[in-house]
């Protein structure tokens, strides 16, 4: 996963494989989602990310099963 943030348009990108993409689905006014020929998620995209998504601050954390 790679996720990119673009300040000159407060854009963030956020991509979950490589595969093509083959449909771009708008799920609200600012977010928008890649789907490739499976329908399978490729990548997201945020607009006005610092606002609609918090990315001001980001944390990751992977939880392990006990």
């Amino acid at each position: 996963m790679k996720i990119k943030y673009f300040p000159d348009t407060d854009t963030a990108l956020i991509e979950f494989t490589a595969f093509a993409v083959e449909d771009t689905r708008e799920i609200s006014q600012d977010i928008y989602v890649d789907l490739d020929r499976e329908g399978r998620l490729v990548s997201m995209t945020i607009e006005h990310a610092q606002t609609s998504a918090g990315i001001k601050e980001l944390s990751f954390q992977e939880l392990v099963a006990t």
